[in-house]
């Protein structure tokens, strides 16, 4: 029986309208007395159908935009620092901005309350962001702004959730491709097949990757944009989203799931991309126009909250404690049929910045699991000599009159060293020096002050505190060639630049100032990819040619060359194996991806032994049915 008819008929005469917001169902009602009495009668529905139901007001009830504006300013206490009202009229929601949204929300919610009685929309809560962030707004005013084609296209996605679906009529099996990843690091992005579905995981790009090496195999009889009903994001790293609006270039129009802060960083990220293709002289994969696309089609989730994505799959976000919003994606497939965790990448540890990973699941049969730092030799140093082997480079570094580079990731990594730094310098380990920030960090430090609750919870702490330590005036933000040139020629300092493996970016303009002073140094602190120049200057590269004002110039490098291990995003080798060692429940099969060859199939190994479970490695274009 059609689902929204079923709630329309058992509310008779009260609900103008019934649709879908993706998995959610939403009714209207023109009727006032019952939008602001019939929670009751709806609560009781939602019992017996077993699906979330939200009951807002029709358009044609609603006050003007001016009166519900006036309305909200005198219900919120001023302490609470308002900063935007923005109204989704097509969908009866108001999202109120604010510096304090506990003070917005009250008392059990009792603030909420009163603006959706008094004014009859319904309010969304944002949190303003301690650091301006242009992306943020934007993206806030491409989701709400005039967005009737929004609330279409959500009510499209729910239809086909919930079209008719009968698990005895078809044989059940589940299949997964790997399109990238396999046996390597980069361009994430592996096919969930069943016979009802089609979903991608993660669509990325091999940032070290040269030619077709760079990006995932679409060209094969198993992938077809036409019939792909969803593509789950994992995290904003571009080797697991760099593609995400190639796809909406390409004709895709389906839903895109992510976390609130992973589709934020991902389309900074993504701008990002364009502007280095443009400054290296290369056409850009795609445009800012789908990167917008990209943002429309975004359906946002919080960790642990369970939606269907397809008839027969069902998605639930876990904390990775990868980087900002990084999730585990747990897809229960079928009717009780299958439990697959694409774990992505994750640490199992203690971080300044994060919680570590989770590692306990409703129902668990198959995972898959990275293996960037799974081999033999991978055991990382504790991370409290890290962090003094860090500082005391730097120190020496200062203590010659030289400069220090630390080529980062725009995400996750750059935030742990600022978190490191500013707690050294505030206990004097480190003298009072200026600390850079060039690349696109700084808008994405802007983001981790508008989520903080994806954060650790000191550094949560810290922020409701107004103790942010992003907003530390020891930091300072290089935002234009000028700057750059002020910070080259000035005296002994710290650069925290993008991008961490020396490919493109703000790094290498540094590099190439600093290398041929033997006062300076360089510090890697991240994974660097083959074939990328971090990697090469790791082992012992002394000179090559880079371009300097449209000339090509050989830059050697006398500067000293230092990579600290133990600030990883990624589990290292023995917290890989605490992982398994501590999931509930343990999983029949677990897949081994993104990694180094000898590393995936030493970890592979290493898991089948103390496991006892089927390990695979597979290749890339291998497809493995999974039941």
């Amino acid at each position: 029986m059609d689902i929204l008819k079923n709630i329309t008929d058992r509310l008779p005469g009260l609900i103008k309208e019934a649709n879908f917001e993706g998995a959610n169902i939403v009714v209207y009602t023109d009727n006032e007395k019952f939008f602001k009495e019939g929670e009751t009668k709806i609560k009781e529905i939602v019992n017996d159908i077993k699906k979330r139901i939200e009951l807002r007001a029709d358009q044609k009830i609603l006050p003007s935009q001016e009166k519900v504006e006036k309305k909200i300013r005198e219900l919120v206490p001023e302490d609470a620092e308002l900063t935007n009202i923005i109204f989704d009229t097509h969908r009866s929601i108001v999202v109120i901005e604010a510096k304090k949204p506990g003070l917005v929300i009250g008392k059990q919610g009792s603030i909420l309350d009163e603006i959706k009685r008094e004014t009859l929309y319904t309010p969304q809560i944002q949190r303003s962001p301690a650091i301006k962030s242009k992306i943020t707004e934007n993206i806030r005013e491409v989701l709400y702004a005039n967005n009737n084609y929004r609330r279409k296209f959500l009510n499209q996605v729910g239809e086909k959730i919930y079209k008719e679906w009968n698990p005895e009529k078809v044989e059940e099996w589940v299949r997964l491709t790997f399109l990238g990843s396999a046996r390597q690091v980069g361009r994430s992005c592996l096919l969930l097949q069943t016979p009802n579905s089609k979903v991608l995981l993660d669509c990325g790009i091999n940032v070290a990757g040269q030619g077709s090496e760079k990006f995932p195999y679409f060209d094969v009889p198993e992938f077809d944009i036409n019939q792909l009903d969803a593509v789950i994001i994992s995290h904003a790293h571009l080797d697991h989203m760099g593609l995400v609006p190639y796809l909406y270039k390409m004709g895709y129009t389906g839903p895109c799931y992510m976390t609130t802060p992973t589709r934020d960083i991902t389309a900074l990220v993504s701008l990002d991309f364009i502007g280095v293709a443009y400054k290296q002289a290369t056409t850009p994969l795609f445009s800012s126009t789908d990167i917008k696309e990209m943002v429309k089609h975004s359906i946002c989730l919080n960790f642990n909250e369970v939606t269907d994505v397809t008839p027969d799959i069902r998605l639930t976000f876990y904390n990775s404690g990868h980087t900002l919003g990084s999730a585990m994606c747990h897809l229960n497939i079928g009717n009780g049929l299958h439990n697959l965790l694409y774990a992505a990448d994750h640490k199992y540890g203690r971080s300044r910045l994060l919680d570590p990973a989770v590692t306990i699941f409703p129902r668990l049969e198959t995972v898959i699991t990275e293996s960037t730092y799974g081999g033999k030799a991978d055991i990382l140093p504790q991370r409290n000599d890290a962090e003094d082997k860090l500082i005391g480079i730097i120190k020496n570094t200062i203590e010659r009159n030289g400069k220090v580079l630390i080529p980062e990731l725009g995400l996750g990594r750059s935030q742990e060293t600022m978190l490191i730094l500013e707690d050294a310098m505030k206990n004097g380990k480190l003298p009072q020096i200026p600390i850079y920030i060039d690349g696109i960090m700084w808008d994405i430090n802007a983001i981790h002050t508008a989520y903080p609750d994806f954060l650790s919870s000191r550094v949560r702490s810290s922020i409701f505190q107004d103790k942010n330590p992003f907003t530390s005036e020891i930091f300072s933000r290089v935002g234009s060639p000028q700057e750059r040139k002020k910070v080259v020629e000035g005296g002994p300092c710290i650069v925290l630049a993008t991008s961490g493996m020396l490919v493109g970016g703000a790094s290498v303009e540094y590099l190439k100032e600093f290398a041929s002073n033997k006062n300076n140094a360089i510090c890697f602190v991240c994974y660097q990819g083959v074939g990328s120049l971090g990697r090469q200057i790791q082992e012992g590269l002394k000179e090559t040619i880079m371009m300097s004002e449209g000339k090509e110039e050989v830059v050697k490098f006398n500067l000293e060359v230092n990579t600290i291990e133990g600030f990883s995003g990624h589990s290292a080798r023995n917290e890989l194996l605490s992982f398994f060692n501590n999931m509930k429940p343990k999983p029949k099969r677990i897949i081994l991806n993104h990694g180094e060859v000898s590393k995936s199939l030493d970890l592979a190994s290493a898991l089948y032994k103390l496991q006892r479970v089927e390990t695979n490695v597979p290749r890339n274009l291998e497809t493995l049915r999974l039941r």
